[in-house]
């Protein structure tokens, strides 16, 4: 894990529990939802994050944004793709939903839809 560049499922859980504003990002596509979720997430499709450059930079206006996906592989080309469109504190959650899920945190099924 590169600290520059991810964070973990604990730290995300974490800063969440403490109730600092994070932006959440799910890059994965719809249908991998049924996996496991977490609550406020928006969904933001890696092919489809282009396209969605406006919203996801107004999202994060003061806030870090956490990207993330199955295994944390697309989320670290999404945390690469935000910063260099010019949005900073940006970073991968390492291991992606499945770190996530076990760690035994919540597992939610409402995402915010954006995608």
């Amino acid at each position: 894990m590169d600290p520059n560049w991810e964070v973990t499922a604990q730290d995300v859980k974490a800063r969440i529990d403490a109730g600092e504003a994070l932006v959440l990002i799910d890059v994965r596509q719809p249908e991998e939802l049924e996996i496991c979720g977490i609550e406020a997430a928006h969904l933001f499709p890696l092919p489809n994050l282009k396209s969605s450059i406006g919203e996801i930079a107004a999202l994060a206006e003061g806030r870090a944004i956490i990207t993330f996906c199955h295994h944390g592989h697309r989320s670290v080309q999404a945390a690469v793709f935000l910063r260099e469109a010019g949005i900073g504190r940006v970073h991968s959650m390492a291991g992606g939903i499945d770190a996530w899920s076990h760690g035994r945190f919540e597992c939610a099924a409402i995402l915010t839809l954006t995608a």
